[in-house]
This record gives C-alpha cells, structure tokens and sequence, in this order.
C-alpha cells in the first residue's frame, strides 16, 4: 500500500491531537508525548511534531510505501523535503527521533 505523507509543526500537541483526530476519523496511531504524533488511514499518512515557534507550516511530504525499503529524503526543485519510506523504516525513525511511543 501506498500512503501519502503530510509532516507539519504544531502549537501544542495535545490540542492538536484533539482536533486533528475529529477531522481524520478517529485516534493517532503514534504519540510520543509532548512531541509527536502520527495518524496512518488507508491513504493518508499525516503526522505532527510540537514546534511552537514553527506552528502550522508544513516540515515535509513523502510516500509510506510497503514496496520501499528503507528510508530515503531529498529535495524537489522547490526546497521542499520528500520522504519516501516503508512503514518500519518510519517505525524505527521515530523512536530515534522523539523516543518510545506510548502507543
């Protein structure tokens, strides 16, 4: 499966954790406390990192694909940073980055 990813920086995580469950369905997936979070849907991989001096800009879009092996980013022509992942791969970055989810 292939899932668009959407990376943005956030206020405060769990308001936003709130609001962003009601609109995409249901809980996140993910949650690292007062850090990070992520929601997988069957198309869409969409995550949140609390930066409250960047709120609402976006970080980063990529591809979760179970095809990929890995972990790989670059640029587009832009300066926007594309991902492209598996689903361990993101697992194992996350840990690395923020730490053992609670979920």
């Amino acid at each position: 499966m292939k899932r668009f990813h959407i990376a943005l920086a956030v206020k405060e995580l769990t308001s936003s954790i709130a609001d962003y469950s009601q609109r995409l369905g249901g809980p996140p997936t993910v949650v690292v406390p007062e850090k990070y979070a992520m929601w997988r849907t069957d198309t869409l991989n969409f995550s949140i990192n609390e930066i409250p001096a960047k709120a609402g800009q976006m970080r980063h879009l990529g591809f979760e694909d179970d095809s990929v092996d890995g972990f790989a980013s670059d640029f587009d022509v832009n300066g926007v940073e594309w991902e492209s992942f598996s689903p361990a791969a993101q697992d194992e970055k996350i840990v690395e980055m923020y730490g053992v989810p609670s979920l």
